[in-house]
């Protein structure tokens, strides 16, 4: 961030802080009340403003507020403020599922996307209720990978929704709730605020696995998930090239930073068989292996460049679930049981010490 724009923030921030938390007088800011402020080049700000969830009708006049505080700064072109109300218990069933395990990549691009769905449709396949739930709001998967487009989640109790079900699994997408021939134009607060919408109003049934297929990047939008949702543990993709490591390690860091235990990375497109049987390393070889071991992190394995693989995302037909004897099938059984008995071991309480 230049300097204009460090000034900019700063300025903002002394704004928000100088409103007065209607509950406990403190600046909203020092209260906690600010979320996903983004300050851009353009000039354009956005912020969430986070009220307790049997107050937030006191919030309203609050946010009208903050808008025009920030608003009448020098340099402010614009102002999105998006005030939300979610301290509650969550009105849908996050809370019955047993392990949610984050599937991330840090960076586009990589795979990770098919990578989550497959791995999904693997716990299924070892005798897991599992679910998915497609959290790239800027472009969702789910409707796509599993041959749903078109199709909308049904409305459930107390304003929640029913996840929709297909191949052993229950998903829900963003996508299956805007016109996929819209760009998703979202600012940082809102996109923060449909991400808060997807974990928090889905009706989920009694789960032992839930899989979030991460939005790339290591922004705003996925610190607010990690705070939000107790992980078991995250998974990691990438490709082999050194473009997509320096984006593991970041990723690895926002993780560690979060305390969300790193399951195992996983290196997809790692290499190519040829048809002699040889394997052409297309990207690079080893590479997201090595970046595992140097963080002191699992590595859990790789997937190669597969047509199959490919043909059956395009057609909405997982190749996990659809054909199970396929060699990369095997493989991302394989995966799953490794990322089970690491999230077994992580789970486990430390031992205690007595002293006589």
């Amino acid at each position: 961030m230049n300097n204009r724009l460090a000034l900019l923030e700063n300025r903002v921030k002394a704004r928000l802080d100088a409103i007065k938390d209607p509950l406990n007088g403190a600046g909203l800011l020092s209260a906690g009340r600010v979320s996903g402020l983004a300050v851009r080049e353009d000039g354009k700000i956005s912020f969430t403003i986070e009220a307790p969830a049997n107050a937030s009708e006191r919030y309203v006049g609050v946010r009208a507020e903050a808008e025009a505080a920030v608003r009448a700064l020098d340099g402010a072109a614009s102002v999105l403020v998006v005030l939300t109300s979610h301290d509650a218990p969550p009105a849908a069933g996050i809370g019955r599922v047993k392990s949610v395990i984050a599937v991330a990549s840090a960076k586009g691009g990589v795979g990770k996307s098919t990578v989550a769905a497959n791995l999904a449709c693997a716990f299924a396949a070892l005798g897991n209720k599992t679910g998915l739930l497609d959290l790239d709001v800027y472009g969702p998967s789910a409707p796509t990978l599993f041959g749903l487009q078109g199709r909308k989640p049904l409305p459930g109790p107390e304003k929640s929704l029913l996840p929709i079900e297909a191949f052993g699994l229950e998903t829900m997408s963003i996508g299956y709730l805007v016109d996929p021939a819209s760009p998703m134009i979202w600012r940082g607060a809102m996109a923060t605020s449909a991400v808060r919408q997807m974990i928090d109003d889905v009706m989920w049934g009694e789960l032992d696995v839930l899989i979030l297929d991460m939005p790339p990047g290591t922004g705003d939008v996925q610190l607010t998930l990690l705070q939000r949702v107790p992980l078991a543990g995250a998974i990691i993709v990438s490709t082999p090239q050194e473009m997509a490591l320096a984006d593991v390690r970041r990723g690895i860091a926002m993780f560690e930073k979060t305390r969300a235990p790193i399951l195992g990375v996983i290196e997809n497109m790692a290499y190519y068989v040829l048809p002699n049987g040889d394997r052409a390393y297309i990207f690079g070889q080893g590479g997201a292996r090595r970046t595992a071991e140097q963080a002191g992190v699992p590595f859990l394995g790789d997937i190669p460049i597969d047509v199959a693989l490919r043909a059956s995302a395009d057609a909405g037909k997982p190749l996990v679930a659809t054909d199970a004897s396929h060699s990369v099938s095997a493989q991302f059984l394989d995966l799953a049981r490794a990322a089970l008995a690491n999230a077994a071991r992580f789970a486990k309480p430390a031992p205690s010490i007595t002293v006589n």
